[in-house]
């Protein structure tokens, strides 16, 4: 990373982070306005994350980066237990099961042996790709994959080494397995005998990695590490944290975005049960809010129900769906910056038209585990327990709010239930939020842990969302399908306007987020205009960010074009791509394959649904059969294709695919929207906000692609093409295109 008094890079690749197959050439530079901007909120500050003190090797090599010393990332304990900590949030994921079978991979570990741990805020753990810490963009198992090979074989080396010291041994005739390394003799020592030894020797600069063939770990079908905790209830989270001393706080917030508080009585607050204070507070974009600060969670909440508050909206928009909704159909119809700009000119003369336009809700992440976030200030230094996917970005401001230097701060990541984006904030809301009630508590005399804890109620009122978004299209096509010209407009607000990542992903007033999947992979001449209006309502990425939206255009509207036109959808795809989509291809044809499309005969009142899309590097293919019952359309049966090169363990590959699938359905179901009237969101939990039920759940069958590339994505690929596939089947049946999430067929 590279500083100076005017400019500061960004780390090669964090473009990458949300927009799909951005180039690795050298960053742009950055206004030192900007970078004052993006320092003081992220913690890219002089050109490293000062965010931690680093346990160095005993005789690294300089030109060593933090990220690549074993002694960060590896503890192996007498009794042969290997403890891999990894660089990233667990959150369901995975990540907490495949990071360390590819370090153990090298290592020649015993598996039976292995263990995990979160890291922290410490500069080993940033991201090497993006260069900062960040669990998100689907890239902890593509970015650090070559990272935690060479790390066990770094460790493995430095075993070997000490063993051959001991044995005085040339190094070259030993082998190691399964947690030993073993003489030609047969003599054997185990890796728990030769830890301290190892870890006091140089660390080697390069190392020799395995051929693929002989991998015994990675590729096979491995339980997860945290099952047994998470089945049987064990499993700590964030939420779980508990500190001596430790006092709850929940926040009363405005109803509407950015409100002040008028006038406040706590007098009946106060008097109630195990309360410690009432206390104002800043909270995120400008609001105020009002923190009680309890010996427990109940009574916290039961004091704030007891609050008597009253608001100042006057001075924020009040957004309201309806009148939102008219207005981005007024803005579509405007002149607006181009993401492509095609000859269109064709459509008129076309002998087939569609107009079509597509309405999409904000959404909410909600999680299973609310938002919360411990902190603890001792003197000078403080410790924050949180479940985050940004440790850097968040020890950072919560430092700046404590008025603590950066590196005085520990952050130690937690277990998260969920999260789908909310615990990648920009802004580091409701982290800043909780450090705004501890110091408001220091300030009142109560130098003990806080645990600010947000109910479901609290973050579904309380943002951030995926934005609305209305699209608009005319498209014009020939009898047998060839695309002439195809005009598309997006509305919906930017997810990166006024934050550090705008330099970056906004580029001649378009944010790349909201147009990612557009066009790919079709050869077809597309006009795209984009309009960003600004909303007082805070918006982030959900789970698979643009995606979410453009993946059911697109797959939809090409779908309509093979009904039209009275083509086999599948054939038709297939024909539009070319020959330029070799995984898109391979990943369709291998959906159709295995679900007997064309062969199948289904069911009485079914109909197969298909689509395929690219993200974050992984393409994914769903095959579908679906059925139309009372009015209500209902998803039977889903099969998938996925090409993501290397697959590290196929059984969380396949749960990443049936979560993100089952999410996709989510988006489906009546009432999956956050709508607002009056400036104030009109959901507040499952009850009126509603997520798929086991009811829902459809059979899922996921076959991949076979290759030994080094791996992409797999967090987020496997929700986009579910709702098309879906809106596709029901379109067969009904005759009638969906041109709306939630599916509305009336």
């Amino acid at each position: 990373m590279h500083f100076d008094a005017t400019t500061f890079e960004l780390p090669r690749g964090l473009q990458g982070l949300i927009e799909k197959n951005q180039s690795r050439a050298e960053p742009a530079g950055l206004p030192r306005r900007s970078f004052l901007k993006l320092g003081a909120l992220s913690g890219f500050a002089l050109g490293a994350f000062p965010l931690g003190t680093l346990a160095q090797d005993a005789a690294a090599p300089a030109a060593l980066k933090p990220t690549q010393q074993p002694s960060a990332f590896v503890h192996i304990a007498a009794d042969g237990t290997t403890t891999v900590t990894i660089n990233r949030l667990d959150f369901g994921q995975g990540v907490q099961t495949a990071l360390p079978m590819i370090l153990a991979e090298e290592l020649d570990a015993d598996w039976s042996r292995v263990k995990s741990v979160h890291g922290s805020n410490d500069p080993a753990y940033i991201d090497p790709v993006f260069g900062m810490h960040i669990t998100g963009g689907s890239g902890s198992i593509a970015h650090s994959f070559m990272q935690y090979r060479e790390l066990g074989a770094r460790t493995r080396a430095m075993l070997v080494q000490a063993a051959a010291a001991r044995w005085q041994l040339d190094a070259a005739s030993l082998q190691t397995r399964e947690g030993f390394v073993v003489a030609p003799n047969g003599q054997r020592l185990g890796y728990g005998d030769l830890a301290e030894a190892a870890m006091a020797l140089p660390v080697p600069a390069t190392v020799t990695l395995k051929d693929p063939k002989n991998f015994r770990l990675i590729g096979q079908a491995t339980g997860r590490l945290d099952a047994k905790p998470k089945s049987s209830g064990q499993q700590d989270y964030g939420i779980d944290v508990r500190r001596p001393g430790m006092l709850t706080a929940v926040v009363a917030r405005p109803p509407v975005f950015g409100a002040r508080l008028k006038s406040l009585d706590d007098g009946a607050a106060k008097g109630m049960a195990g309360v410690k204070a009432v206390l104002r507070v800043p909270l995120d974009r400008g609001a105020e809010g009002v923190a009680v600060i309890a010996d427990g969670y109940w009574n916290a909440r039961q004091a704030r129900a007891a609050l008597k508050l009253e608001w100042d909206s006057s001075q924020v928009e009040k957004v309201d769906s309806a009148r939102q909704l008219a207005q981005y159909r007024a803005l579509a119809q405007k002149e607006g910056p181009r993401k492509f700009n095609d000859d269109v000119s064709a459509i008129q003369g076309a002998k087939h038209q569609i107009k079509a336009e597509y309405v999409f809700p904000y959404l909410a992440h909600a999680p299973m585990e609310p938002l919360n976030c411990t902190i603890e200030v001792n003197g000078d230094k403080a410790q924050m327990w949180v479940g985050t996917q940004m440790p850097g970005l968040d020890g950072m401001a919560a430092a700046t709010v404590l008025g603590l230097p950066p590196q005085n701060l520990q952050v130690h990541v937690q277990m998260a239930g969920g999260g789908f984006g909310r615990r990648a904030i920009p802004s580091s809301d409701y982290v800043v939020e909780a450090a705004q009630v501890t110091k408001a508590a220091r300030t009142a005399g109560l130098n003990v842990p806080i645990r600010t804890l947000w109910s479901r109620e609290d973050d579904i009122h309380g943002g951030y969302y995926r934005p609305m978004h209305v699209h608009t299209a005319q498209i014009g096509f020939d009898a047998q399908g060839r695309i002439l010209g195809w005009d598309h407009v997006i509305v919906g607000q930017s997810i990166v306007k006024d934050t550090p990542f705008e330099a970056f992903l906004v580029k001649d007033g378009i944010d790349s987020t909201a147009t990612e999947g557009m066009k790919e992979p079709y050869e077809l001449p597309m006009r795209l205009t984009v309009h960003h209006p600004k909303v007082n309502v805070p918006v982030l990425w959900w789970r698979s960010v643009g995606s979410t939206h453009t993946a059911f255009v697109m797959e939809t509207l090409i779908d309509e074009i093979a009904r039209t036109t009275r083509q086999d959808p599948v054939a038709y795809r297939l024909a539009l791509m070319g020959d330029k989509h070799p995984r898109h291809q391979a990943a369709l044809k291998l959906a159709v394959d295995q679900s007997g499309y064309g062969k199948k005969k289904l069911a009485p009142g079914r109909a197969w649904g298909v689509a395929v899309h690219e993200s974050f590097n992984s393409v994914v293919a769903y095959v579908v059969e679906a059925s139309v019952k009372n009015g209500t359309p209902v998803l039977h049966q889903v099969t998938a294709g996925v090409h993501c090169n290397l697959v590290i363990n196929p059984r969380t590959l396949e749960a990443q695919v049936q979560g993100g699938a089952l999410m996709g359905l989510g988006m489906c179901l009546p009432g999956a929207a956050i709508t607002l009237k009056d400036g104030v969101v009109e959901q507040s939990n499952f009850g009126d906000y509603p997520v798929p039920r086991i009811t829902d759940m459809p059979k899922i069958a996921v076959h991949t692609v076979p290759s030994a590339d080094a791996p992409t994505g797999m967090g987020e690929p496997g929700l986009p093409p579910l709702a098309p596939a879906f809106a596709n089947a029901v379109a067969r049946l009904t005759g009638k295109p969906l041109r709306a999430l939630p599916f509305k067929l009336a």
